[in-house]
């Protein structure tokens, strides 16, 4: 900024010196003045970071709401206790989530506001500049007046061409002292806007310290309560562990039965892929017919399906989706995960989950996560399932109270299949969710969106 006022100045010293009838030199002199008056501008960031920030918030705090929605329905039942637990659990969580992004939105408006510091120190320096470098441009426009009055200046040319080159560099005067005058002004509202801003992020990181200050509060009353809830845990051990082993006992039947319809899909879209391979190969000779034959007998006892080329797409598409696939509930918590491991609130009885169970609202509906064919629709202990394929995968949906599809059916991404039954053993709204590759069994966390 220094360069750029001497600059001025000494072309301002120049032109009070230098002799109109020197054309040339005024009018590099003025082709510089006019070219300064456009000093190059920082660009201004973007600001995708915070938007992101706020989005993220934003989920985490529809997750913590619809949380504690269910913990509300659920606290004046006494059987739902492990469910409460597993709710406050993933609560505290989101809290904590929830937290590390307020952070990270106070720190980033910190940075923000010490950007904009820095700017508008260098705005007001640029002003202050452009304002001296306006003033000297104006008192050297004054001290050559009787050069620069525009009829004057013209008439005294000394011929046609002379005076159409002074009209030109009359021109580029006028228009350097009007620029100056828009980049004066155009400076002043970027300070103004400037200093805006720096208001408005102070309230804003006011705002957002506030919301970290009671999400800070209210994930301690989540600890307390979750520590008070283990302790009542504690005290009906006995209770909870028969009531555990009665609910693993019956997801053990439910599992064998699931598992029987997997295989029974596989050697059912195994043998009617070796049918047509039959019908096309017929007529073709004895050789043909035996190699059909062994085909057959091959694809029969296989436990992978066989895939059409239709299918085929659609499995690649079922994989390219891995990690992207939407939740079998618009709304909902998981309350139990995929594997096998000790129960987090009573260690002595050991979960072996092959998939996840999601907590609801009454009345909330199942839909299916990817589009497919329905390949079943079972009814198992006083409940529904529903079965869905999509190539050599398989989607599960346990525990409906009644289904909107049946066998055969085509169905889409987030078509509703069903409404989620309430679990015997706890009094809630639960729906388990598995995802099967041929005969065996993925972890759906894997496939499922992160919320």
């Amino acid at each position: 900024m220094h360069k750029y006022q001497l600059s001025l100045q000494n072309i301002f010293h120049i032109m009070g010196n230098c002799h109109l009838s020197n054309h040339r030199t005024l009018f590099w002199i003025l082709f510089l003045v006019w070219v300064m008056a456009f000093p190059a501008r920082v660009s201004a960031q973007s600001g995708k970071s915070s938007a992101q920030l706020k989005k993220d918030k934003q989920k985490i705090e529809n997750e913590i709401a619809n949380t504690q929605k269910l913990l509300k329905k659920n606290e004046s039942n006494q059987k739902a206790t492990i469910q409460q637990a597993a709710l406050l659990s993933k609560q505290i969580q989101d809290r904590e989530r929830l937290i590390t992004n307020l952070n990270s939105q106070i720190m980033q408006m910190e940075d923000e506001q010490e950007q904009n510091q820095q700017e508008i120190k260098r705005l007001e320096k640029r002003l202050a500049y452009m304002k001296a470098d306006y003033a000297q441009l104006v008192y050297n426009a004054y001290r050559n007046r009787r050069f620069l009055d525009k009829v004057t200046f013209i008439l005294a040319a000394d011929n046609f061409s002379q005076m159409f080159r002074r009209m030109r560099y009359y021109t580029l005067f006028s228009r350097n002292i009007r620029e100056q005058s828009e980049q004066i002004q155009k400076t002043t509202e970027e300070l103004t806007k400037k200093n805006e801003q720096i208001e408005v992020l102070r309230d804003e990181a006011q705002h957002v310290a506030d919301a970290h200050e009671m999400e800070r509060r209210n994930l301690e009353n989540d600890r307390k309560k979750k520590t008070q809830n283990a302790e009542k845990l504690k005290k009906e051990s006995q209770k909870l562990q028969a009531d555990l082993k009665n609910k693993q006992k019956q997801r053990k039947e439910i599992d064998a039965a699931i598992q029987r319809a997997v295989k029974a899909e596989i050697a059912k879209a195994n043998a009617e892929r070796s049918k047509k391979s039959a019908k096309s190969s017929s007529g073709k000779g004895s050789s043909s017919g035996t190699a059909s034959s062994s085909t057959s007998s091959s694809a029969k006892s296989s436990t992978s399906i066989a895939l059409t080329p239709e299918e085929k797409t659609l499995n690649a598409s079922f994989v390219s989706n891995k990690g992207k696939l939407p939740w079998p509930v618009a709304k909902g918590a998981k309350i139990s995960d995929f594997g096998n491991y000790p129960h987090p609130d009573v260690p002595s009885v050991m979960i072996d989950n092959h998939g996840i169970d999601i907590l609801v609202e009454s009345g909330s509906s199942a839909r299916a996560v990817f589009e497919g064919v329905v390949t079943a629709v079972m009814p198992i202990m006083g409940t529904k399932v529903v079965m869905i394929r999509h190539g050599e995968y398989i989607t599960v949906y346990q525990n409906l109270a009644s289904t909107n599809v049946k066998v055969g059916d085509k169905v889409s991404t987030k078509q509703t299949i069903g409404t989620v039954a309430k679990s015997a053993s706890s009094n809630t709204y639960e729906l388990h969710f598995e995802i099967w590759k041929n005969d065996h069994y993925v972890n759906p966390n894997e496939w499922l969106a992160r919320k």
